[in-house]
């Protein structure tokens, strides 16, 4: 199993060299048997540099983030939790890392996460500090 922290340059195709790279990577070595592996920290950071490096409108962030969760040569640390955490990014204002975060956090037996973040606050768990 190979680990992806390569998916930026997959999906922008912005740096030939690279890009030519990870889709080799991703296209040849990533199957059913044997699926590329995203950790949380790796998805988080996905969704952040295709919103402010490249520009990406939620709508088109919400389609990569599902079908990297429905593809089967891939698996995502804590999919469950990835899968409650794009549902709440797909219905609400909060980042993505927000919701990610305030789902680990539940499934860890927090009851709440306290933030300044105007926009997390209105997740279920997260309060105002």
């Amino acid at each position: 199993m190979n680990c992806l922290p390569c998916l930026v340059r997959y999906l922008a195709q912005d740096d030939p060299g690279q890009s030519r790279k990870a889709i080799q990577v991703i296209s040849k070595q990533c199957t059913r048997d044997d699926p590329g592996f995203i950790n949380r920290i790796a998805l988080c950071e996905l969704v952040w540099v295709l919103e402010s490096a490249y520009g990406y409108s939620k709508d088109t962030i919400v389609a990569v983030l599902e079908k990297l969760l429905r593809t089967s040569q891939l698996k995502i640390e804590d999919v469950q939790a990835a899968w409650t955490a794009f549902r709440m990014y797909q219905k609400g204002k909060a980042d993505f890392a927000d919701c990610l975060m305030g789902t680990t956090n539940r499934l860890g037996r927090c009851e709440t996460t306290v933030t300044f973040d105007q926009a997390a606050i209105k997740l279920e768990g997260f309060r105002v500090i």
